[in-house]
């Protein structure tokens, strides 16, 4: 098959809103090449040759560069086009996606990948699918980092903007019971569908299409979201109402212009921060909802 690879020169703190807007264009996978270990970043995907993709280059830089309306910096945002034949789209996921110890305990490997782990690890199994999360950017390995800190076995969970399906799979490993992972993209179900069936532990988990907690009115243990600082914030309140007395939240994808935000709400609406992740430039943020007669 021949595919259309596309390159979005962008900032980091864009790189998520990005990412959704080519998900939507039915990307065939997602990488990003920062490298240089500077703020501009470039975004690499793919396009099968039964998508004209050529035609959508000015609706795609033009809603780039409107992310400046949700207060996100998109760079350059322009956007790149190359022909590739199918064994170099092949090449190209190896040459970017490679196993990575992501916290002490957890280390997501691409499953193409022969990897001997350590008695310690658990191996999440991955492919680079149409979903973000793949544990090399910051807002999921701080996500993986915080469900590392939070699960101590049989926690009731909800995954919000499930992508990948990531951390759903992480939480099983860890030893949370009950799993549900929502997302409103048809593509990422999907993508969390493949990857649950590369790792069995985590067969069990409830995956469903659904705008953050609409409709769910059920109280659990655990709330998880790695989603835009914006998104986060109508989330809130719906999170509050949806944990258990002394529930966590945790919330990533939060760049560190919005943390501010973020906690100011949290606070607002009576959850108890308690502790802060930091990556480069993104932020993680664990709070709870305060057990009866705790303020």
């Amino acid at each position: 098959m021949e595919w259309t690879e596309l390159v979005v020169e962008t900032t980091n703190e864009a790189i998520e809103a990005v990412t959704n807007i080519l998900m939507e264009n039915k990307a065939g996978g997602v990488q990003i090449d920062d490298q240089n270990g500077v703020e501009d970043v470039r975004i690499i995907t793919y396009f099968p040759e039964n998508i004209n993709i050529i035609e959508k280059v000015p609706e795609l830089e033009s809603r780039i560069k409107g992310l400046t309306q949700f207060g996100l910096n998109p760079g350059k945002a322009k956007v790149s086009l190359k022909d590739v034949n199918d064994n170099l789209w092949r090449d190209v996921w190896k040459k970017y996606y490679h196993p990575v110890r992501v916290t002490r305990f957890l280390t997501v490997v691409p499953s193409w990948e022969e990897y001997h782990a350590e008695p310690s690890e658990m191996v999440i199994k991955l492919d680079p699918g149409r979903a973000f999360g793949t544990g090399k950017h910051p807002t999921t390995s701080l996500a993986l980092l915080a469900l590392e800190k939070v699960i101590r076995g049989k926690e009731t969970m909800i995954d919000v903007g499930t992508g990948s399906g990531v951390l759903s799979i992480a939480a099983k490993y860890l030893g949370a019971g009950e799993v549900e992972a929502y997302d409103i993209d048809e593509e990422a179900i999907k993508a969390t569908r493949e990857n649950i069936a590369l790792n069995p532990i985590a067969k069990d988990v409830k995956i469903g299409i659904n705008s953050l907690l609409d409709g769910i009115d059920k109280k659990v243990d655990v709330i998880v979201a790695n989603i835009l600082a914006e998104i986060i914030v109508p989330l809130i309140p719906q999170a509050f109402n949806d944990l258990n007395d002394g529930g966590k939240f945790i919330t990533s994808g939060i760049i560190n212009d919005k943390k501010e935000l973020i906690v100011n709400e949290l606070v607002k609406h009576n959850f108890i921060i308690d502790e802060v992740l930091n990556e480069k430039d993104w932020y993680s943020i664990i709070a709870h909802k305060p057990n009866q007669g705790e303020k």
